[in-house]
Protein backbone atom coordinates (compact mmCIF):
# COMPACT_ATOMS: atom_id res chain seq x y z
CA UNK A 1 0.00 0.00 0.00
CA UNK A 2 3.04 2.28 1.03
CA UNK A 3 4.40 1.04 -2.15
CA UNK A 4 1.47 1.88 -4.00
CA UNK A 5 0.84 5.96 -2.47
CA UNK A 6 4.79 6.32 -3.48
CA UNK A 7 4.01 5.55 -6.90
CA UNK A 8 0.98 7.50 -6.92
CA UNK A 9 3.21 10.11 -5.28
CA UNK A 10 6.02 9.93 -7.48
CA UNK A 11 3.51 10.28 -10.86
CA UNK A 12 1.80 13.49 -9.46
CA UNK A 13 5.67 14.85 -8.48
CA UNK A 14 6.51 13.84 -11.95
CA UNK A 15 3.41 15.60 -13.37
CA UNK A 16 3.59 18.73 -11.63
CA UNK A 17 7.53 18.94 -13.23
CA UNK A 18 6.20 18.24 -16.63
CA UNK A 19 3.52 21.51 -15.84
CA UNK A 20 6.46 23.13 -14.64
CA UNK A 21 8.59 22.55 -17.12
CA UNK A 22 5.92 23.38 -19.90
CA UNK A 23 5.36 27.01 -17.87
CA UNK A 24 9.35 27.20 -18.08
CA UNK A 25 8.79 26.52 -21.75
CA UNK A 26 6.45 28.86 -22.20
CA UNK A 27 8.84 31.30 -20.29
CA UNK A 28 11.87 30.27 -22.35
CA UNK A 29 9.98 30.82 -25.83
CA UNK A 30 8.62 34.60 -24.18
CA UNK A 31 12.60 35.32 -23.64
CA UNK A 32 13.60 33.50 -27.27
CA UNK A 33 10.97 36.21 -28.80
CA UNK A 34 11.94 38.86 -26.40
CA UNK A 35 15.91 38.31 -27.67
CA UNK A 36 14.94 39.00 -30.76
CA UNK A 37 15.34 42.25 -32.32
CA UNK A 38 12.41 43.03 -33.68
CA UNK A 39 12.29 46.21 -36.13
CA UNK A 40 9.01 47.26 -37.76
CA UNK A 41 8.45 50.13 -40.08
CA UNK A 42 5.23 52.80 -40.31
CA UNK A 43 4.94 53.74 -44.67
CA UNK A 44 4.44 57.00 -45.98
CA UNK A 45 1.18 57.14 -47.85
CA UNK A 46 2.78 56.23 -50.83
CA UNK A 47 2.62 52.71 -50.09
CA UNK A 48 5.01 50.11 -49.42
CA UNK A 49 4.95 49.60 -52.97
CA UNK A 50 5.49 53.12 -54.73
CA UNK A 51 8.79 52.30 -56.17
CA UNK A 52 10.23 55.19 -54.75
CA UNK A 53 10.40 55.94 -51.41
CA UNK A 54 8.51 53.30 -48.78
CA UNK A 55 9.91 50.44 -51.43
CA UNK A 56 13.35 51.66 -50.88
CA UNK A 57 12.67 51.49 -46.83
CA UNK A 58 11.81 48.26 -47.18
CA UNK A 59 14.34 46.46 -48.77
CA UNK A 60 16.35 48.31 -46.32
CA UNK A 61 14.85 46.72 -43.68
CA UNK A 62 14.32 43.08 -45.66
CA UNK A 63 18.18 43.24 -45.92
CA UNK A 64 18.98 43.51 -41.90
CA UNK A 65 16.16 40.69 -41.60
CA UNK A 66 17.92 38.03 -43.90
CA UNK A 67 20.75 39.12 -42.42
CA UNK A 68 20.58 38.90 -38.66
CA UNK A 69 18.30 35.71 -39.84
CA UNK A 70 15.18 37.49 -38.68
CA UNK A 71 11.73 36.14 -40.45
CA UNK A 72 9.94 38.90 -42.46
CA UNK A 73 5.88 39.42 -41.61
CA UNK A 74 6.73 38.88 -37.86
CA UNK A 75 9.97 40.09 -36.43
CA UNK A 76 10.66 42.21 -39.36
CA UNK A 77 7.41 44.16 -41.01
CA UNK A 78 5.37 47.18 -42.18
CA UNK A 79 1.97 48.88 -41.46
CA UNK A 80 0.98 50.97 -44.46
CA UNK A 81 -0.46 54.05 -44.24
CA UNK A 82 -3.40 55.23 -46.73
CA UNK A 83 -3.66 58.60 -45.18
CA UNK A 84 -1.91 60.87 -42.39
CA UNK A 85 -4.65 59.46 -40.10
CA UNK A 86 -3.00 56.02 -39.97
CA UNK A 87 0.06 57.16 -38.62
CA UNK A 88 -0.88 57.20 -35.21
CA UNK A 89 -2.81 54.20 -34.98
CA UNK A 90 -0.31 52.04 -36.74
CA UNK A 91 2.87 53.45 -34.57
CA UNK A 92 0.60 52.86 -31.49
CA UNK A 93 0.00 49.12 -32.94
CA UNK A 94 3.28 48.38 -32.99
CA UNK A 95 4.53 49.50 -29.70
CA UNK A 96 1.50 47.54 -28.52
CA UNK A 97 3.05 44.32 -30.48
CA UNK A 98 6.48 45.49 -28.73
CA UNK A 99 9.03 45.86 -31.72
CA UNK A 100 12.49 47.12 -30.34
CA UNK A 101 12.51 49.84 -33.28
CA UNK A 102 10.16 51.36 -34.79
CA UNK A 103 10.92 53.40 -38.37
CA UNK A 104 8.76 56.18 -38.96
CA UNK A 105 8.92 56.87 -42.86
CA UNK A 106 8.86 60.84 -43.42
CA UNK A 107 8.33 63.88 -42.37
CA UNK A 108 4.61 64.14 -42.40
CA UNK A 109 4.51 61.71 -39.47
CA UNK A 110 7.09 64.32 -37.10
CA UNK A 111 4.03 65.37 -35.20
CA UNK A 112 2.50 62.25 -34.56
CA UNK A 113 5.64 60.52 -33.98
CA UNK A 114 6.73 63.41 -31.38
CA UNK A 115 3.73 63.01 -29.68
CA UNK A 116 3.62 59.58 -28.87
CA UNK A 117 7.34 59.09 -28.25
CA UNK A 118 7.08 61.22 -25.49
CA UNK A 119 4.66 59.66 -24.11
CA UNK A 120 6.72 56.08 -24.72
CA UNK A 121 9.77 56.86 -23.58
CA UNK A 122 11.69 53.67 -23.24
CA UNK A 123 10.64 52.87 -26.66
CA UNK A 124 12.88 53.47 -29.22
CA UNK A 125 12.20 55.23 -32.89
CA UNK A 126 14.15 55.97 -36.10
CA UNK A 127 12.35 59.66 -38.14
CA UNK A 128 12.99 59.80 -41.57
CA UNK A 129 13.75 63.17 -43.21
CA UNK A 130 13.32 65.10 -40.28
CA UNK A 131 13.98 65.69 -36.67
CA UNK A 132 11.78 64.94 -33.90
CA UNK A 133 11.63 67.42 -31.04
CA UNK A 134 10.98 68.27 -27.08
CA UNK A 135 8.62 71.25 -26.41
CA UNK A 136 12.14 73.25 -25.92
CA UNK A 137 13.00 72.09 -29.51
CA UNK A 138 15.71 70.29 -28.72
CA UNK A 139 15.68 66.58 -29.95
CA UNK A 140 14.39 63.99 -28.68
CA UNK A 141 16.26 61.12 -26.56
CA UNK A 142 14.39 58.06 -28.01
CA UNK A 143 14.27 59.18 -31.34
CA UNK A 144 17.02 58.33 -34.16
CA UNK A 145 16.69 61.19 -36.77
CA UNK A 146 18.26 59.88 -40.22
CA UNK A 147 18.47 63.03 -42.59
CA UNK A 148 19.78 63.21 -46.16
CA UNK A 149 21.46 66.19 -48.12
CA UNK A 150 18.66 65.61 -50.95
CA UNK A 151 20.21 68.79 -52.45
CA UNK A 152 23.34 67.64 -53.50
CA UNK A 153 22.19 64.99 -55.30
CA UNK A 154 19.76 66.61 -56.93
CA UNK A 155 22.45 69.12 -58.29
CA UNK A 156 24.11 66.22 -59.58
CA UNK A 157 20.89 65.31 -62.01
CA UNK A 158 20.12 69.00 -62.65
CA UNK A 159 23.80 68.94 -64.73
CA UNK A 160 22.52 65.94 -66.52
CA UNK A 161 19.59 67.40 -67.00
CA UNK A 162 20.85 71.26 -68.06
CA UNK A 163 23.63 69.43 -70.17
CA UNK A 164 21.40 66.43 -71.97
CA UNK A 165 17.96 69.00 -73.13
CA UNK A 166 17.73 69.62 -76.60
CA UNK A 167 14.74 71.88 -75.88
CA UNK A 168 16.40 73.83 -73.59
CA UNK A 169 13.93 73.48 -71.61
CA UNK A 170 13.36 71.40 -68.30
CA UNK A 171 10.79 70.72 -65.45
CA UNK A 172 10.36 69.89 -61.57
CA UNK A 173 7.18 68.26 -60.56
CA UNK A 174 7.29 68.16 -56.62
CA UNK A 175 4.96 66.22 -54.51
CA UNK A 176 4.19 68.47 -51.41
CA UNK A 177 5.58 71.86 -51.35
CA UNK A 178 7.47 71.99 -48.05
CA UNK A 179 10.76 72.33 -46.29
CA UNK A 180 12.00 68.80 -47.96
CA UNK A 181 11.06 68.91 -51.49
CA UNK A 182 12.19 72.16 -51.27
CA UNK A 183 15.43 70.63 -51.56
CA UNK A 184 15.33 68.79 -54.22
CA UNK A 185 14.07 71.45 -56.24
CA UNK A 186 16.52 73.93 -55.27
CA UNK A 187 19.38 71.65 -56.13
CA UNK A 188 17.96 70.77 -59.30
CA UNK A 189 17.96 74.19 -60.33
CA UNK A 190 21.02 74.93 -59.36
CA UNK A 191 22.21 72.23 -61.09
CA UNK A 192 20.83 72.92 -64.24
CA UNK A 193 21.64 76.70 -64.27
CA UNK A 194 25.50 75.80 -63.28
CA UNK A 195 26.07 74.28 -66.45
CA UNK A 196 23.23 75.58 -68.71
CA UNK A 197 22.38 79.71 -67.81
CA UNK A 198 20.11 79.88 -70.39
CA UNK A 199 17.94 76.76 -69.43
CA UNK A 200 14.12 77.47 -68.88
CA UNK A 201 12.91 75.76 -65.56
CA UNK A 202 9.22 75.16 -64.84
CA UNK A 203 8.30 73.75 -61.75
CA UNK A 204 5.05 72.68 -60.36
CA UNK A 205 3.72 71.13 -57.42
CA UNK A 206 0.79 68.17 -57.35
CA UNK A 207 0.23 68.61 -53.56
CA UNK A 208 0.41 64.86 -53.08
CA UNK A 209 2.54 62.12 -52.96
CA UNK A 210 0.07 59.04 -53.52
CA UNK A 211 -2.06 60.88 -56.65
CA UNK A 212 -0.50 59.48 -59.89
CA UNK A 213 -3.33 60.70 -61.81
CA UNK A 214 -1.95 64.75 -60.93
CA UNK A 215 1.84 63.63 -61.87
CA UNK A 216 0.58 62.47 -64.95
CA UNK A 217 -1.53 65.77 -65.50
CA UNK A 218 1.45 68.04 -64.56
CA UNK A 219 3.50 66.41 -66.59
CA UNK A 220 1.77 66.75 -69.73
CA UNK A 221 1.60 70.44 -68.98
CA UNK A 222 5.19 70.87 -68.44
CA UNK A 223 5.84 68.50 -71.68
CA UNK A 224 3.81 70.23 -73.77
CA UNK A 225 5.43 73.95 -73.06
CA UNK A 226 8.53 72.23 -74.22
CA UNK A 227 10.59 70.67 -71.60
CA UNK A 228 11.87 67.44 -72.72
CA UNK A 229 13.35 66.52 -69.15
CA UNK A 230 10.81 65.98 -65.72
CA UNK A 231 12.54 65.52 -62.13
CA UNK A 232 10.07 63.88 -60.17
CA UNK A 233 10.32 64.22 -56.60
CA UNK A 234 6.89 63.01 -55.78
CA UNK A 235 6.58 59.57 -54.42
CA UNK A 236 3.95 57.58 -56.07
CA UNK A 237 2.63 61.07 -57.99
CA UNK A 238 6.08 60.66 -59.63
CA UNK A 239 5.01 57.62 -61.42
CA UNK A 240 2.67 59.16 -63.37
CA UNK A 241 5.33 61.39 -64.78
CA UNK A 242 6.71 57.87 -65.95
CA UNK A 243 3.43 57.28 -67.76
CA UNK A 244 2.60 60.18 -69.34
CA UNK A 245 6.81 60.17 -70.79
CA UNK A 246 5.62 56.45 -71.98
CA UNK A 247 2.94 57.73 -73.83
CA UNK A 248 4.46 60.73 -75.34
CA UNK A 249 7.29 58.36 -76.45
CA UNK A 250 5.38 55.63 -77.84
CA UNK A 251 4.11 57.80 -80.16
CA UNK A 252 7.40 58.96 -81.07
CA UNK A 253 8.31 62.79 -79.36
CA UNK A 254 11.69 62.12 -77.04
CA UNK A 255 11.03 63.08 -73.65
CA UNK A 256 12.70 62.14 -70.50
CA UNK A 257 12.22 61.46 -66.81
CA UNK A 258 15.09 61.89 -63.84
CA UNK A 259 14.04 59.42 -61.43
CA UNK A 260 14.58 59.86 -57.52
CA UNK A 261 15.11 57.87 -53.82
CA UNK A 262 15.88 54.64 -56.20
CA UNK A 263 17.16 53.64 -59.52
CA UNK A 264 14.06 54.30 -61.22
CA UNK A 265 15.62 53.00 -64.91
CA UNK A 266 13.08 49.87 -64.87
CA UNK A 267 9.98 52.10 -64.54
CA UNK A 268 10.55 53.74 -68.12
CA UNK A 269 10.71 50.69 -69.66
CA UNK A 270 10.05 49.43 -72.40
CA UNK A 271 10.12 52.61 -73.88
CA UNK A 272 13.28 53.83 -72.26
CA UNK A 273 12.90 56.57 -70.83
CA UNK A 274 14.68 57.08 -67.48
CA UNK A 275 17.42 58.96 -68.21
CA UNK A 276 18.89 59.09 -64.80
CA UNK A 277 17.58 58.99 -61.01
CA UNK A 278 18.81 60.79 -57.34
CA UNK A 279 19.33 57.65 -55.55
CA UNK A 280 18.79 58.48 -51.50
CA UNK A 281 20.43 55.52 -49.65
CA UNK A 282 17.15 55.49 -47.07
CA UNK A 283 17.66 51.82 -47.46
CA UNK A 284 21.20 51.82 -46.41
CA UNK A 285 20.21 54.35 -43.67
CA UNK A 286 17.86 52.76 -41.99
CA UNK A 287 19.86 49.51 -42.23
CA UNK A 288 22.73 51.13 -40.20
CA UNK A 289 20.24 52.92 -37.21
CA UNK A 290 18.61 49.20 -37.33
CA UNK A 291 22.07 47.40 -36.89
CA UNK A 292 23.30 49.94 -34.44
CA UNK A 293 20.20 49.58 -32.42
CA UNK A 294 20.62 45.71 -31.99
CA UNK A 295 24.21 46.60 -31.24
CA UNK A 296 22.98 48.39 -28.37
CA UNK A 297 24.29 51.58 -29.39
CA UNK A 298 20.92 52.96 -30.87
CA UNK A 299 21.90 56.71 -32.05
CA UNK A 300 18.78 58.62 -29.78
CA UNK A 301 18.68 61.80 -29.88
CA UNK A 302 20.87 62.38 -32.94
CA UNK A 303 20.59 63.99 -36.42
CA UNK A 304 22.62 62.06 -38.59
CA UNK A 305 22.70 63.33 -42.35
CA UNK A 306 23.66 61.34 -45.55
CA UNK A 307 24.99 63.46 -48.28
CA UNK A 308 27.57 63.02 -51.46
CA UNK A 309 30.55 62.11 -48.54
CA UNK A 310 28.40 59.55 -46.87
CA UNK A 311 27.27 57.74 -50.19
CA UNK A 312 23.66 59.08 -49.34
CA UNK A 313 22.65 60.61 -51.83
CA UNK A 314 24.11 60.82 -55.49
CA UNK A 315 23.61 59.38 -59.52
CA UNK A 316 22.12 55.86 -60.04
CA UNK A 317 24.18 53.06 -61.05
CA UNK A 318 22.13 52.46 -63.98
CA UNK A 319 23.80 55.07 -66.38
CA UNK A 320 23.13 53.99 -69.68
CA UNK A 321 21.57 56.72 -71.34
CA UNK A 322 24.20 59.65 -69.65
CA UNK A 323 27.11 60.64 -72.23
CA UNK A 324 30.65 60.10 -71.24
CA UNK A 325 31.02 63.65 -71.27
CA UNK A 326 28.14 64.41 -68.98
CA UNK A 327 29.55 61.77 -66.79
CA UNK A 328 32.70 63.35 -66.68
CA UNK A 329 31.47 66.69 -65.49
CA UNK A 330 29.28 65.07 -62.69
CA UNK A 331 32.15 63.97 -60.99
CA UNK A 332 33.71 66.79 -61.22
CA UNK A 333 30.93 69.14 -60.13
CA UNK A 334 30.49 66.03 -57.11
CA UNK A 335 33.91 66.73 -56.08
CA UNK A 336 33.68 70.37 -55.72
CA UNK A 337 30.47 69.56 -53.82
CA UNK A 338 32.31 67.21 -51.32
CA UNK A 339 35.39 69.07 -50.73
CA UNK A 340 33.07 72.28 -50.04
CA UNK A 341 33.92 74.50 -52.89
CA UNK A 342 29.99 74.44 -53.91
CA UNK A 343 27.71 74.64 -51.16
CA UNK A 344 24.11 73.89 -53.19
CA UNK A 345 21.52 75.76 -52.16
CA UNK A 346 18.11 74.44 -50.01
CA UNK A 347 15.76 76.86 -50.56
CA UNK A 348 14.28 79.51 -52.17
CA UNK A 349 16.57 82.37 -50.87
CA UNK A 350 19.46 80.33 -50.73
CA UNK A 351 18.70 79.81 -54.48
CA UNK A 352 18.24 83.18 -55.34
CA UNK A 353 21.68 83.88 -53.83
CA UNK A 354 23.03 81.15 -55.93
CA UNK A 355 22.18 82.43 -59.33
CA UNK A 356 23.06 85.87 -58.10
CA UNK A 357 26.85 84.33 -57.74
CA UNK A 358 26.76 82.28 -60.66
CA UNK A 359 26.41 86.20 -62.66
CA UNK A 360 29.80 87.36 -61.27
Amino acid sequence: MLKKKMAVLVSCVVILAGILSGCGNNGSAGSSKASTYKVAMVTGVGGVNDKSFNQSSWEGLTKFAKDNELKTGSDVKYLESQQPTDFAPNLNSLIQQKYNLIVAIGFQMQTDLQNIAQQHQDQHFALIDSVAVDKNNKPLKNVANLTFKEQQGSFLVGVVAGLTTKTNKVGFVGGINSDLIKKFESGFKAGVKTVNPNAQIFVQYAGDFNAPDKGQNIAATLYGKGADIIYAAAGNTGNGVFTEAKSRAKSGQKVWVIGVDKDQYDEGLPENVTLTSMVKRVDQAIYDASAKAKAGKFPGGQVLQYGLKENGVGIAPTIKNVSASVLDQVKKYQQKIIDGSIVVPTTDKEYSTYLASLSK
